[in-house]
């Protein structure tokens, strides 16, 4: 059953909701994303540094007790258009946090000013350079939210199919696959964040010059996705990319990936900027921060203690 606190978090979501898809204008909706996000604050202790590679824009977050030999590569959500906001960073430190990783996020260029596949070559870009600096590939997990987690997807495949050695997991957080909006889930009516007109406008700008929205890189749903890594897929059970996660985990399972899809009752789209105020966003980060952990190192706590983050 969702908590109190749920109910109170979900007012407030739907009303941000309200004002992002009243905003027409790309330059206002990003400058109101990234207003609302500053206040929230980076847990205690996390340090961050912005870097870059090869013209990429990239942050790394490093919190307390964070090995120095684990990275996990952050993409960020936004329907492909906005931003790396305080959002992001905060929800990608308590990542980091809960699984005692370094995280690099990265600020791929955005839609619709550089459509696809600007932000997957940025991802990749940044990928193959840690291997080149000797991050060994089962020291990384790639993980995101929303189109973030499409990215993961993508990125993931096209690691693959050029032969590069793949990380040792991906993380989805609510992931939008398929971007022909077909999903079962799709036109329904509970998510108090995210509303179908908002994400297929966000798909479009994507898309760019892209004539099938069912391309593999486009719609991972769509893709092959034989050969893997491990894949934990999260989702709200109120969000209407719901069937985008469950139809994932079926067709990933079908191609003998080893995934873990947890749906989350009374959720919505991309629950887990609420940590850690909210009960559901603090479980479903631990969630994460044990399954990373889990694939990167041999001995599940490897720094001492119990269980990395409540």
């Amino acid at each position: 059953m969702p908590s109190l606190q749920s109910h109170v978090f979900k007012l407030m979501t739907k009303a941000i909701s309200r004002r992002m898809n009243a905003i027409a204008s790309i330059p206002e909706l990003r400058a109101y994303t990234d207003t609302i996000s500053r206040p929230l604050p980076l847990p205690r202790g996390t340090r961050s540094r912005a870097v870059s590679t090869d013209g990429i824009a990239l942050e790394w977050i490093m919190p307390p007790k964070a090995s120095p030999d684990t990275v996990i590569l952050y993409l960020h959500g936004g329907g492909w258009v906005l931003g790396w906001y305080n959002t992001h960073r905060v929800l990608a430190a308590h990542i980091g946090r809960a699984s005692l990783s370094r995280v690099l996020a990265v600020d791929y260029r955005l839609a619709p000013e550089h459509p696809f596949p600007a932000a997957l070559e940025d991802v990749t870009t940044v990928y193959r350079r840690l291997l080149e600096e000797g991050i060994g590939p089962d020291r990384i997990v790639l993980a995101g939210d929303s189109a973030g987690a499409n990215l993961v997807l993508a990125s993931l495949m096209t690691i693959r199919d050029g032969g590069d050695p793949l990380p040792a997991a991906g993380v989805c957080i609510s992931p939008m696959v398929d971007l022909t909006g077909e999903g079962e889930t799709f036109r329904g009516g509970g998510d108090a964040l995210l509303t179908p007109e908002f994400a297929l406008s966000m798909a479009r700008s994507y898309l760019g010059d892209a004539e099938d929205p069912r391309a593999p890189l486009l719609s991972p749903l769509f893709a092959n996705l034989t050969g893997l890594p491990p894949l934990l897929i999260q989702a709200g059970g109120d969000e209407i990319l719901l069937s985008d996660a469950t139809r994932l985990a079926a067709r990933a399972r079908a191609a003998g990936v080893d995934v873990t899809l947890t749906v989350w009752p009374g959720m919505w789209h991309v629950w887990h900027t609420c940590a850690p105020w909210l009960p559901e966003a603090r479980r479903a980060v631990g969630a994460i921060g044990y399954f990373i952990h889990t694939h990167l190192y041999p001995d599940p706590f490897p720094h001492g203690g119990s269980e990395p983050y409540r």
